[in-house]
C-alpha cells in the first residue's frame, strides 16, 4: 500500500510539471497553430533565473523562505520576457510562413542551451531550495516528499487561472475570438496581434514556472532539461486535445501516472514507451484526443 501511495505521489507531481510545460504549448500550439519547439528553451531560462537568483546573486532571494519565493517570480518573470521576445522578433514575422516557423523554433531551442552551456557549463547545477521543501511527510504508510505538493499547487493554481482568464476576461474572450476569426476582430478595431504576444507571455510564464519548481522536483538545473521535458509536453497536449487547458491537465495526470507506474513494475524506462503506447491508443480511439477545445 505505501509503494502505491508513493508512487501515485510522484506520479501526480509529475503530472503538474507536465501540466505548467503543456499548458503554454497547448495555448500557442491549440489556438495560434504555432508549432513551438524553442518552449523547453523558455523552461531553461526560467529554471537557471530562479537558480541564479536563489543562489544568492539576486538582493533580497534566496534559497529559503521568501527569498526563494523572489527567486521563482525573478525566473518566472524572465521565462515571460523571454516568450515575449521570441513573438515579437522570430514568431510574428513567420505567422504566415509554417516551415520557417519551425525551422526558426527549433534553431532557437538548439541556441539555447548551447548558451546556458557556455555560460555556466553543460554540467547539471545544484538547486538551491528551502529546506523546508526538502523534507518528507507520511501518508498511509509512505512518505511523500513535500515538493510534490508545491508542484501539484502550482498546477492547479495556473490550471484556475487560465479557465478564468479566458472564460471571465475581456483580453481572455480577444484571444478566443482572434483564433475564429481573426479579420472579423481586427474589423472591430481590435490589435490581435497584441492578444496573440498575451498568449506567448501566458505560455512563457508557465514553462518558466515549470522551470523554477522543477528544480525542486529533480534536485538540479541543467541546460537541456527543456528540451526533454518538451517531448512529453508534446504528448500530454496532443493527449488532451489541442487548446483544451482541462484536457492537458487530465492528460498530465495520466502521463505522469503510467509513467511512474510502468517503471516501478516493468523494466526501467518502459515507462516511457508505455505513454507512447497510451498516446496511440487514445488516438485510434479518439484522433482529437480527450477534448478538442479550449476549456
Amino acid at each position: 500500500m505505501a509503494t502505491i501511495v508513493l508512487l501515485t505521489a510522484t506520479g501526480l507531481g509529475l503530472g503538474a510539471l507536465y501540466f505548467l510545460v503543456a499548458a503554454g504549448l497547448s495555448l500557442i500550439f491549440g489556438l495560434m497553430d504555432v508549432l513551438n519547439f524553442a518552449h523547453g528553451a523558455l523552461l531553461s531560462i526560467g529554471a537557471y533565473a530562479t537558480w541564479w537568483a536563489a543562489s544568492g546573486n539576486l538582493p533580497g532571494a534566496g534559497p529559503g523562505g521568501a527569498g526563494f519565493a523572489l527567486a521563482v517570480v525573478f525566473g518566472t518573470a524572465v521565462g515571460t520576457a523571454a516568450a515575449v521576445l521570441l513573438e515579437l522578433a522570430v514568431i510574428r514575422p513567420l505567422y504566415s510562413r509554417p516551415r520557417e516557423q519551425i525551422l526558426a523554433t527549433v534553431g532557437v531551442s538548439l541556441a539555447v542551451p548551447a548558451l546556458l552551456s557556455a555560460i555556466w557549463g553543460a554540467d547539471a547545477r545544484p538547486f538551491p531550495g528551502p529546506k523546508a521543501l526538502a523534507g518528507t511527510f507520511g501518508l498511509l504508510g509512505a512518505r511523500i516528499p513535500v515538493n510534490r505538493l508545491v508542484l501539484i499547487a502550482a498546477a492547479l493554481v495556473v490550471l484556475g487561472a487560465l479557465k478564468l482568464f479566458f472564460g471571465r476576461t475581456r483580453h481572455g474572450l480577444v484571444v478566443r475570438a482572434g483564433v475564429e476569426d481573426r479579420a472579423m476582430v481586427t474589423a472591430l478595431g481590435i490589435d490581435v496581434r497584441k492578444a496573440f504576444t498575451l498568449v506567448f507571455a501566458i505560455g512563457g510564464a508557465a514553462a518558466a514556472l515549470a522551470g523554477a519548481v522543477g528544480g525542486l522536483y529533480f534536485g538540479s538545473v541543467d541546460p537541456t532539461q527543456g528540451t526533454s521535458l518538451l517531448i512529453f509536453a508534446f504528448v500530454v497536449v496532443v493527449t488532451g486535445g489541442m487548446g483544451s487547458v482541462s484536457g492537458a491537465a487530465v492528460a498530465a495526470v495520466a502521463v505522469g501516472l503510467v509513467q511512474q507506474f510502468a517503471n516501478y513494475y516493468t523494466a526501467a524506462g518502459l515507462g516511457d514507451l508505455s505513454v507512447v503506447v497510451l498516446l496511440a491508443a487514445l488516438l485510434l480511439v479518439r484522433p482529437r484526443g480527450l477534448t478538442g477545445r479550449l476549456a
